[in-house]
């Protein structure tokens, strides 16, 4: 095998992301050779420049290039759906025909009935810009959330009886922790000040009068994946990730499942009781309680296993403990 220069494999891991397809066309001198046509899913390219490939027959084999014939194709974009609440405000109009001073609040469930119009909508309220990338256009960081997320719209959908907002993303990859905190900040920056913020000031005619939605409010407003906001028992099991801060300097952080350790947010403000207020805001925005932070403290720092780091151990008002963290930054 000819080695490849680092640069070659540098150019090779940023041109060919994980999750690729490859489809094989001819496999050189192994001696139990993957059979020719077979598709499969790259896992990584190692620093030699070998492409390690998980065989959709099962098999786990590496190609090389110059000495094994393949293709590369685009990773498939799987589609991610971020749930939030949605309400609105109907003026309606009098027996003259003229709106009321006063709305009338409608929740996700009063909303059902208006799907259609709303989904209308908001799709009349796409900027020419928005043709390619949705919402996306906006991501104003070149970034892995910019390559990974190629497409984000919001859209609606009626689950459990109730109409909810949705972020609809397509995404090539798997995003890390850090990724999903960007991705997940920007939505809800477009929801609240950005694109919904347009959106709601313009009105929808209905049968009854004028119709305004609201992407985003400030009463217990939250956004989370499809699985866990539709999992009745997800306030039993751990999160994703949380938020919290550090016991002695109360420092902002973040804490990811299955991890040792925390990572500091790049959003510290240097404010103990600011920084606090950020984690207990940011984790209402992700539907995460309490007693899941705790139990996601206890177990970063005394092991995923413990009986600490389950939710079910604590009390419904329990604080989180961080003691012990510092000089665990991951």
């Amino acid at each position: 095998m000819k080695e490849l220069s680092r640069g070659w494999v540098k150019f090779l891991q940023e041109q060919y992301p994980v999750g690729s397809r490859i489809r094989l066309r001819e496999m050189g001198n192994d001696p139990q050779p993957v059979m020719p046509g077979t598709m499969g899913t790259l896992e990584s390219i190692d620093d030699i420049g070998t492409f390690h490939v998980k065989w959709d027959d099962g098999r786990m084999l590496g190609v090389i290039p110059g000495e094994d014939s393949f293709t590369v194709l685009p990773p498939e974009a799987q589609t991610v759906k971020f749930f939030f609440p949605l309400t609105a405000d109907l003026y309606e109009r009098d027996e003259w025909g003229d709106l009321t001073n006063e709305p009338t609040p409608l929740d996700g469930f009063s909303l059902r009935e208006y799907e259609g119009i709303i989904l209308k909508a908001l799709q009349n309220n796409a900027a020419p810009e928005e043709t390619e990338s949705g919402i996306m256009h906006w991501y104003d960081k070149e970034d892995a959330v910019c390559e990974k997320v190629k497409r984000m719209e919001f859209t609606v959908e009626e689950r459990d009886r109730r109409l909810w907002g949705v972020a609809e993303c397509k995404v090539v990859g798997e995003l890390t922790a850090n990724e999903k905190v960007n991705l997940i900040d920007f939505i809800s920056g477009q929801a609240s000040d950005g694109w919904g913020e347009g959106f709601e000031q313009r009105e929808i005619r209905t049968g009854e009068g004028e119709l305004y939605i609201h992407l985003w409010n400030d009463d217990n407003w939250s956004i989370m994946v499809e699985q866990d906001r539709f999992d009745p028992e997800f306030s039993k099991r751990l999160p994703d990730l949380c938020w919290s801060v550090t016991e002695t300097e109360s420092k902002l952080i973040y804490i990811e499942r299955g991890k040792s350790g925390y990572t500091l947010s790049e959003w510290d403000t240097g404010n103990p009781a600011r920084n606090r207020r950020i984690a207990d805001y940011k984790n209402q925005e992700l539907g995460v309680t309490p007693q899941q932070e705790a139990a996601m403290v206890h177990g970063s720092m005394f092991g995923w296993n413990t009986p600490g780091a389950d939710p079910m151990a604590y009390e419904k008002h329990a604080k989180p403990e961080i003691g012990g963290m510092e000089g665990m930054t991951m």
